[in-house]
């Protein structure tokens, strides 16, 4: 069994429609392929619709999403962001639907104002650009990205995350609201779900041992260590403490289209892993 649990879709910063994630990871032969948007499951509907459809035999979809979080207090530097993927939950609970809303919303006037600090800069590069990039999906840096690249202030949209532009704390950086990740993880329990935390060795993302070990006292799920960022040496050590935790070893692509170069099924979870992490919220995918 091969499972993807960490992929996106053009509903928020990835490249190409849910429909084309679901047919990519078909070719991909995965089993199970968990869509995983920033903030939002607005691409769930269309990837379901892809798995029903006739044609290549889909995998099924795990729904899910990665939530927005920010970490502050001991043996933080300042408000650090991570983010938590989230599987298996109702996306209507009152709670997790308002908290949303809100990153949702505030993550369109980040965008204003980072475009404003870009034009300061002197980067000809308009809101009207990066909310046509977005469509409607939720607006994230990578649209920024590219709209600075088409802008020619940049060759290609991964040197728009640099300290020179918009890195966390760059020239033309802009802090949002989000949530702190205890509390997502009561939340999305809340809602039925369970949660992973993503990526915890990618650079702007770390976090420390002892942290997780905090996260795993206020009910994290899992932790996923088979990531495109996680060099072999950190995947053995999040492995040794995901078991000294009890918490779920998890792999995942983080694809994003042709932003990441197409990688989807490049790191995957295994059958005990999937089926360890599903039984914890209690229901497997329908």
């Amino acid at each position: 069994m091969r499972a993807d649990l960490h992929v996106h879709s053009s509903a928020s910063d990835g490249t190409d429609p849910p429909a084309e994630v679901m047919r990519r990871a078909a070719l991909a032969g995965l089993d199970v392929v968990a869509l995983t948007d920033h903030d939002t499951v607005a691409g769930h509907a269309e990837a379901l619709r892809a798995v029903a459809g006739p044609g290549t035999p889909a995998p099924a979809l795990l729904p899910g999403m990665e939530l927005s979080c920010r970490l502050a207090g001991p043996g933080s530097p300042g408000r650090q962001s991570l983010h938590m993927l989230a599987y298996l939950f109702d996306p209507g609970q009152p709670e997790l639907a308002a908290e949303l809303a809100r990153i949702r919303d505030d993550r369109v006037l980040r965008a204003r104002a980072m475009v404003d600090k870009l034009a300061d800069l002197g980067v000809a590069v308009r809101w009207e650009q990066v909310a046509a990039l977005a469509g409607p999906a939720v607006v994230g840096r990578p649209h920024i990205a590219r709209a600075m690249a088409a802008s020619g202030a940049i060759a290609e949209p991964a040197e728009a995350f640099t300290r020179d532009w918009i890195a966390d704390g760059g020239r033309a950086y802009v802090d949002r609201y989000a949530l702190d990740p205890a509390r997502a993880i009561g939340l999305v329990h809340a809602a039925g779900g369970v949660t992973v935390l993503a990526h915890p060795r990618s650079v702007g993302y770390e976090i420390s041992d002892e942290q997780i070990a905090r996260l795993a006292a206020a009910g994290l799920a899992g932790l996923e260590v088979d990531h495109p960022d996680h060099a072999e040496a950190e995947r053995a050590r999040l492995r040794a403490l995901a078991r000294d935790l009890a918490l779920v070893a998890t792999g995942g692509s983080d694809d994003h289209g042709a932003l990441t170069g197409h990688r989807i099924g490049c790191e995957t979870t295994g059958a005990h892993a999937y089926h360890a992490l599903t039984a914890r919220a209690g229901r497997l995918p329908g």
